[in-house]
């Protein structure tokens, strides 16, 4: 199965990457393709709500940054997996910005999602949890898994396991 990673965090050695990196040793191991996309340190801007999408772009977007190289990989993935960090009670901007751009009338070609959070606080993923349920109706995709770490367990062997099994698992 081709899987692509949306990494959020702008942090490349930070707690989501750790996480992202045992998810990705897991699922590989059980011969799945798993392409990484470090959105948060991608030039990736918000939509701007143009419609330009919507009508003489024909379903593109008339931004040209870096969502250009995301696109074609969510066209093959069948499976995404969101990961982010809590940046106050929310998604980081990055991935935030990211997810609008699927504003075009674009649709991933995946059927299977899931989302892994990192947090340095306990219960503070509430909304990103509502948030994601919302986004997988309206994909019309499998719920695979919402997963959250907070804390000093995000970066644990425990951990770790977990997301080696889950993506194994897959």
């Amino acid at each position: 199965m081709k899987i692509a990673v949306l990494n959020g965090s702008p942090r490349p050695k930070g707690n989501t990457a750790g996480l992202v990196a045992a998810f990705r040793e897991g699922a590989e191991s059980a011969g799945h393709e798993v392409s990484v996309l470090s959105i948060g340190t991608m030039n990736i801007h918000g939509c701007r709500a143009c419609d330009f999408c919507h009508g003489k772009g024909g379903g593109k977007c008339i931004q040209e940054d870096d969502m250009q190289q995301v696109y074609p990989v969510l066209t093959e993935a069948e499976m995404i997996v969101f990961a982010s960090p809590v940046h106050y009670f929310g998604l980081s901007g990055q991935l935030q910005s990211a997810l609008a751009r699927f504003y075009a009338p674009f649709r991933p070609a995946a059927k299977k999602y899931a989302m892994l959070i990192s947090s340095g606080s306990p219960n503070v993923t509430a909304g990103i949890e509502n948030q994601y349920r919302l986004l997988l109706g309206l994909l019309g995709g499998e719920d695979m898994g919402f997963f959250t770490w907070n804390g000093p367990i995000n970066r644990t062997e425990e951990t770790f396991a977990q997301l080696r099994a889950f993506g194994a698992s897959l």
